[in-house]
């Protein structure tokens, strides 16, 4: 099976070497990279020009965009994978055999989708976990309690998005959990959950950013819920409060 990795960036210097080293460095070889640059200013594409002359298999589009969700959207139209994940620009793959493990459970369980676990760890120290988002075996009913798996550890057959559409860009931050609500709770397709972590995620993101961000989440993803008929102000409460649990460390 051919895996499409999607790389969005802006001004990603900092980060998009070590990010695209994790993908390169991966066992398993059948995989697709694709960057979606915003055009940079930085030395971001002097870095993906440099990776090129030894990774052909690398895809660039360089062009203004609408934000991080529209760069994915055009990231999965360009993607000719059987398989479809996201490793953003701060993030690295969490071992060598990520996408190995990830491929032999679609292959030996026949499902739509896989997701795990993810790290979230310090921005300048990749080894020091600070939080730890631990998911579970799948079960729809989650999605009224607020569950959702990490959305970087989620991958998805291509199919999947020929049928669902992309991300909804009226949507700043909460466009990936409205999609994984609009996936999940379809009831022909099926998951698997893998006990393993998946992602590595250095922290600072957008949706954890500051309290204006965390509010404009909080209002979202009510929104989010209300538009998918999933819950309300009780399943909000869940998916808040249940965060506390990932910064004890296990």
């Amino acid at each position: 099976m051919k895996v499409s990795i999607i790389t969005a960036t802006y001004n990603s210097a900092h980060g998009i070497k070590a990010c695209l080293e994790s993908v390169f460095s991966q066992d398993y070889k059948n995989i697709e990279c694709i960057i979606v640059d915003g055009q940079s200013k930085d030395q971001t594409l002097e870095i993906v020009y440099e990776k090129q002359k030894n990774h052909p298999s690398i895809k660039l589009v360089s062009e203004k965009d609408n934000g991080i969700y529209d760069a994915l959207n055009k990231g999965v139209n360009l993607a000719s994978g059987d398989i479809i994940g996201f490793v953003h620009s701060d993030d690295l793959l969490a071992s060598k055999t990520v996408i190995s493990k990830i491929v032999s459970k679609f292959l030996n369980e026949k499902i739509d989708g896989v997701y795990g676990d993810l790290h979230y760890v310090n921005k300048y120290d990749t080894s020091r976990v600070v939080r730890l988002w631990k998911s579970r075996d799948f079960n729809p009913e989650l999605l009224r309690k607020g569950w959702m798996p990490a959305h970087p550890t989620l991958y998805l057959k291509k199919e999947v998005y020929d049928k669902h559409g992309s991300f909804n860009l009226k949507y700043k931050i909460a466009a990936d959990y409205d999609f994984m609500v609009r996936v999940l709770k379809d009831p022909s397709l099926t998951y698997g959950f893998l006990p393993y972590v998946i992602t590595k995620m250095r922290v600072g993101g957008i949706s954890n950013g500051g309290l204006k961000n965390i509010i404009l989440k909080s209002k979202e993803d009510y929104e989010v819920l209300l538009s998918n008929k999933i819950g309300g102000v009780f399943a909000l409460f869940k998916k808040n409060i249940s965060k506390l649990s990932q910064f004890i460390i296990r």
